[in-house]
């Protein structure tokens, strides 16, 4: 990742490599917006196991102390633990401490308002509004905030997985499944585990310390899980699970130890929930193909977003679906809450393998056949990232207009669909890269695709820099 010198800030929050980009007086500032965007009221905040969370936490604290708010601290726990704790404690907003699936290097702060619901675009824009122009609602010396803490979230979010309408835990008992699970070091270390044990499942755990020392990657991709492949090779296991720093994604491994990528985890889910119940679903831009033969299936329409938990939360609610979620393992579950919830997609996924009485690889060999490719362009600036996109625009347009078979789609980036493939580059909004994300019949086609983009973007980026 290339290192840059600025946060970076998008709809999922605030992010950047500690000490660089990334220091205590731009969190405590950014909490002190926030505290003044809330009125001074009451704010959950919670953290992941990086080492440098304690340190971003005092900061988070010391901008909402500052603003007058109520905090309610749940101490180390996943996103999606925390997102419904500020929910069932009716906060007024919440902080999560987290970089997500960043590297261990970088920490960050995501924000969501009232009941822990994802910030609105209008409500991104007062707080940047209230951010840029220093505009602080500074509490007086005898209105300072407090501190409370809290020691039931994890045990709250396990209560209300265990209630999902679609779970049957005495039936997942019955088929006796053994599992690993790689929770990376990371916040699913404390959920996880235990949420296994509670179906009865022989589980096998790997890198479930909590320490944030990560000893492979935080964002659980097919590259980086060569160790839990092993490991449900040599223990046989039916299934072995990965989570990314903070738990909101979930991927597979099939029991002959490949790995797949979170493509298959919204795609299982989707057609796990539809068997369940009737509605919509939404997806981004960039998620597989896969969905639109699944939604078909079901007989349900399938609705496309910009990249980014919150557009796809706005298009669940606009249209009463009944799942949604992106290609990176991140599922969104109306009947517990909407955000991107792993601990809920292990519950769905070992519900979804016990009930098909099969293998991984059998529930993989029932599924559409695509192939995706994902790879990612480095540009020194989301600036210059963000203009790359828009000149690649104009040389497809001109390229279409030449009479060619694809079309464009402008919903998130710049998308080229063809009758059986795709391909969609769009800037970043966690670092700064173009990522270029493909899909074909094969994966060769899809490759190519991917280059071939990746090869314009160089051209444009060497004649515009």
């Amino acid at each position: 990742m290339n290192r840059v010198e600025k946060p970076i800030v998008s709809i999922s929050g605030v992010r950047g490599e500690v000490g660089v980009s990334l220091d205590v007086r731009v969190i405590t500032q950014f909490a002190m917006a926030f505290g003044t965007f809330v009125g001074g009221r009451t704010v959950v905040i919670g953290r992941d196991s990086r080492t440098s969370s304690p340190t971003v936490r005092h900061a988070v604290l010391a901008g909402l102390f500052a603003t007058g708010c109520h905090v309610i601290d749940v101490g180390l726990c996943p996103t999606p633990t925390i997102l419904l704790m500020a929910k069932a404690l009716a906060a007024q907003g919440s902080i999560t401490v987290t970089a997500s699936h960043n590297p261990v290097a970088w920490n960050g702060i995501e924000f969501a308002s009232v009941l822990g619901r994802l910030l609105t675009q209008p409500e991104r824009d007062e707080l940047m509004r209230i951010y840029e122009t220093q505009d602080f609602a500074l509490a007086p010396w005898n209105e300072q905030g407090t501190l409370e803490i809290c020691e039931e979230a994890v045990g709250y979010h396990l209560d209300q997985i265990l209630s999902a309408p679609w779970l049957t835990p005495d039936l997942i008992r019955e088929a006796e499944l053994k599992v690993v699970i790689d929770c990376g070091n990371g916040a699913g270390s404390v959920i996880s585990p235990p949420l296994l044990r509670k179906f009865g499942c022989r589980v096998v755990e790997l890198n479930c310390v909590a320490d944030g020392h990560f000893r492979r990657p935080a964002e659980p991709t097919p590259e980086a899980l060569d160790e839990l492949c092993e490991t449900v090779l040599a223990s046989d296991a039916d299934i072995g699970f990965a989570h990314d720093g903070d738990a909101d994604r979930l991927v597979v491994v099939t029991e002959r130890g490949v790995p797949l990528s979170g493509e298959w985890t919204l795609a299982f889910i989707v057609d796990f929930i539809l068997s369940k119940t009737k509605g919509d679903v939404v997806a981004t831009v960039s998620t597989s193909r896969m969905l639109d033969d699944i939604a078909a299936n079901h007989g349900v329409a399938l609705h496309r977003t910009k990249v980014g938990v919150s557009w796809v939360v706005e298009k669940m609610h606009a249209v009463n679906a009944a799942v949604g979620g992106e290609g990176t393992g991140g599922v969104i579950y109306p009947n517990i809450h909407y955000t991107t919830d792993g601990i809920a997609s292990l519950a769905a996924i070992t519900q979804y393998l016990a009930e098909s009485r099969g293998t991984v690889t059998q529930l993989v060999e029932n599924m559409p056949q695509y192939q995706m490719c994902r790879k990612k362009l480095e540009i020194p600036s989301q600036a210059l990232a963000t203009r790359l996109v828009n000149l690649a625009l104009e040389v497809y347009k001109e390229v279409g207009d030449a009479g060619t078979e694809p079309q464009l789609e402008l919903t998130d980036g710049v998308k080229r669909v063809w009758n059986d493939r795709w391909v969609n580059i769009r800037p970043s909004g966690t670092e700064p890269v173009i990522r270029v994300f493909s899909e074909a019949p094969t994966f060769t086609a899809a490759e190519q695709l991917c280059d071939e983009t990746i090869e314009t973007l160089k051209m444009l980026m060497k004649q515009n820099t």
